[in-house]
């Protein structure tokens, strides 16, 4: 079934065609094309359906039915792709329109890989009944959250894994329309269909028929495709080749619709005010000076909607009056009954908890080592605290959603990663059934974890419902949208090395910070939320995982609770656990008199792949080799997302300050669809994490979020940005993910690199030299 799927029933004229997925044995992921089409707001259902992907047009243009959100990471180009190869036709031929919420658009990858983890061993998809205990370390919370994922379809953009789950339900979607295209032309010509050929999408024989997708769409899609076939790799055209982007065009004239540039008839603008205090509520609002003012329509309360903050929207002709109103208004601005949020005392509230509590164990190795507890009678130990921040996501475009309730019913115009949540709370606000929202994704502007909340969409439908009929695009400004984030969460992390005479390490890890996902479920599945956290795989991930041989280890984890609103962060625990643990590893390298890359490698005896790509990036970065003068390399190793990313930094000092000269980063991500996308992350990611590891910070006072805007929380501009060189590790495994592993490995190289530079070892974020 990794290489085929079978015709399973065919519903004779309205050419149903339902075929077996190996994870799917009830519920195909292919669907059926006696459904309508899903999309956005009313069906298209202009040319011939297939199956729940694919749809052919008369002129033979091929139609994708798109789950997935673009955010910039390319998903929208390299999902055509993999449509275009298996059907022979030119990637501008392929077009998309938004998918629905059917459950065969489930993304089964993200919801594996990110929700909670337990560690009992089971089958990953058991049949029936209990799930039986074997060897293959697949956990019992994965196998849950995939068994999820595929009944309740739950769709999702996110945790780097469109691709990864696309990649075997895509291509059988498209070769199943294949083989039926190629079906009905056999019948018709009465040839043999072992002898017709496809280039371009044009069906034709040597003896002469021929005949475009589109004049046979109609006949193919009550013919069955019998069996069916993926492409085989040596045959590949499109997949594994540098292609153009589908949206460049579209970015380049200003067509492409993002959020903000929704317009419609009649349309009302609202500007947010939440209080300042995180978690607080607003008491006596002063309404009437902001009514007064030139453009005002209205005064809206906004209640904590989705875990945000409460507050007001004033809603006015223009965003910009609307805005000035809003700012205007006297509140009596109450702080949260627990008492003032402050970053400081969290920290301190976060050491307490590494010394106090025992946390959850994530992972212990070699328990006749006394799992990877320092030991008294060690040739030496080795042991540093790490810190992490607080951080925002600070995407360019600002939280936004534009809705209309209207005759019982709800549109919405929103850049979310989560549509079908997005749909749920806007029907809970409205009171509607979810069949009663209509919702268009239009192309985010930016991402990274902070649309997967549905907080603006709850607001713009509480706003709506006090304008009458009329369409409201409801706007954060950049301030709101720093103050009221899901920000990362602040962690800490203690890791110990017990280094034994002959060289063999011990290693212990223990972190503290707040759960994401659990507070993450709270917000937008409350039915899936457990009434006591059960331990987060998202806080750990990337510590209890480590690819080195020690002698011992063990990992563990103390879940906290803040009280600020936390959520995922592009590459989430990764982010810092890949900084404190290739940081402490390049500190047991030093420690040891060693090389820091010869370090790496020698533990690295059983990750041939990870070696791997360790190797090149030193190759392709010249390791070892001369640098001019006041600079220095560091380099990092980290896996995450089902991809290996290896990255060398140079580094030199200007005025004090860092200054990163260039990236070398290696990457097995398995196989690429389009090489020139990964590069693309990968220097997105790089200048991303870097923006991060030199000013990222978020602090709290008072429940007051101090920084409120770019000045205060400082981005890497275009002068500042490295030379970004990525190199790929061939591979002809499945893909892994793209738009995340960049980031984790920046932070450790850069602050390696210092350390090499300065003899000054930085174990906090944001890096500072003084």
């Amino acid at each position: 079934m990794k290489r085929r799927a079978w015709l399973l029933s065919a519903a004779g004229g309205a050419g149903a065609l339902v075929v077996g997925w190996c994870l799917l044995p009830a519920r195909s992921r292919l669907g059926s094309a006696a459904k309508p089409w899903p999309a956005g707001g009313e069906p298209d259902l202009t040319g011939v359906v297939f199956n729940g992907w694919i749809k052919i047009r008369a002129d033979g243009g091929v139609v994708l039915a798109m789950p997935r959100s673009e955010m910039g990471q390319g998903v929208h180009t390299a999902l055509a792709m993999l449509v275009a190869e298996e059907l022979d036709v030119p990637l501008e031929r392929v077009s998309l329109e938004q998918a629905g919420a059917d459950t065969i658009y489930g993304n089964v990858a993200m919801l594996v890989g990110s929700l909670p983890f337990h560690p009992l061993e089971v089958d990953d998809f058991a049949p029936e009944g209990a799930p039986r205990v074997r060897p293959t370390k697949v956990r019992v919370g994965e196998w849950m959250m995939g068994k999820l994922a595929r009944e309740l379809g739950i769709n999702a953009t996110g945790g780097s894994s469109s691709v990864a789950d696309a990649w075997e339900v895509l291509r059988t979607a498209a070769a199943t329309a294949r083989a039926s295209l190629l079906g009905a032309a056999s019948l018709d010509w009465k040839l043999p269909v072992d002898e017709l050929s496809v280039k371009d999408g044009v069906i034709s024989h040597p003896s002469g028929p021929s005949a475009h997708y589109g004049e046979l769409a109609k006949f193919a899609a009550v013919t069955p495709p019998g069996e069916v076939t993926l492409k085989s790799r040596k045959d590949w055209k499109l997949v594994g080749r540098n292609a153009p982007r589908l949206d460049i065009p579209a970015k380049v004239d200003g067509s492409a619709i993002y959020g903000l540039d929704v317009r419609l008839p009649g349309m009302l603008y609202a500007a947010v005010r939440l209080c300042p205090m995180l978690g607080g509520s607003a008491g006596a609002i002063q309404a009437n000076a902001a009514l007064a003012l030139p453009g005002v329509e209205r005064l809206v309360r906004l209640p904590a909607y989705a875990g945000s903050t409460a507050g007001l929207a004033v809603v006015g002709k223009t965003w910009w009056q609307a805005q000035q109103a809003a700012l205007a208004v006297p509140v009596d601005w109450q702080q949260r009954p627990a008492g003032p949020l402050d970053s400081r005392n969290i920290e301190k509230a976060l050491e307490t908890a590494l010394e106090r509590e025992e946390g959850s164990t994530f992972y212990m190795k070699d328990t006749r080592k006394e799992g990877g507890k320092v030991q008294t009678g060690a040739a030496r130990n080795v042991e540093a605290v790490y810190r992490a921040p607080y951080l925002a996501h600070a995407t360019l475009e600002p939280m936004n959603c534009t809705a209309q309730v209207k005759d019982g019913k709800v549109w919405l115009w929103a850049p979310t990663q989560v549509p079908q949540m997005a749909v749920a709370v806007a029907a809970r606000v409205a009171g509607v059934a979810p069949e009663a929202v209509h919702l268009t994704v239009t192309l985010l502007g930016g991402g990274f974890g902070r649309r997967l909340e549905v907080d603006c969409v709850a607001q713009a439908v509480r706003v709506a419902l006090e304008c009458g009929a009329r369409p409201v695009q409801l706007i954060w400004s950049r301030e709101e949208d720093t103050t009221h984030d899901f920000y990362r969460p602040m962690q800490v992390a203690r890791l110990s090395a017990a280094v034994d005479p002959d060289g063999q390490i011990s290693l212990a890890i223990k972190s503290a910070g707040d759960a994401i996902t659990p507070r993450w479920l709270e917000r937008n599945l409350p039915a899936l939320a457990a009434p006591v956290d059960t331990p987060d795989k998202s806080a750990a991930e990337g510590l209890f995982d480590l690819p080195y041989g020690f002698a011992s280890q063990k990992m563990s984890h103390v879940a906290t609770r803040s009280g600020v609103p936390v959520g995922y962060w592009r590459s989430v625990g990764h982010s810092q656990n890949a900084f404190f643990s290739e940081s402490f590893i390049d500190e047991l390298a030093w420690d040891a008199k060693q090389d820091p890359l010869a370090f790496r490698r020698s533990l690295l005896g059983d990750a041939p792949r990870h070696l791997a790509v360790l190797d090149l990036a030193a190759s392709k970065a010249g390791w070892g080799g001369a640098l001019p003068a006041g600079r220095a390399r560091g380099i990092a190793l980290h896996e995450s997302f089902g991809s290996i990313v290896a990255q060398v930094v140079e580094v030199s000092l200007l005025n004090g300050a860092p200054r990163v000269h260039r990236v070398v980063c290696a990457v097995d991500c398995g196989t690429a669809v389009n090489p020139g996308m990964v590069a693309q992350q990968m220097e997105g990611s790089v200048v991303f994490a870097l923006s991060a590891a030199l000013h990222g910070r978020i602090d709290i006072e008072e429940g007051v979020v101090l920084q409120k805007n770019f000045p205060q929380y400082g981005m890497v501009g275009m002068v500042q940005s490295p030379l970004v060189e990525t190199h790929l590790v061939p591979s002809e495994r499945a893909p892994g993910g793209a738009g995340e592993p960049g980031v984790p490995p920046l932070a450790p190289a850069l602050a390696n690199a210092l350390f090499s530079l300065t003899g000054k070892r930085l174990r906090a974020l944001p890096l500072a030299l003084s």
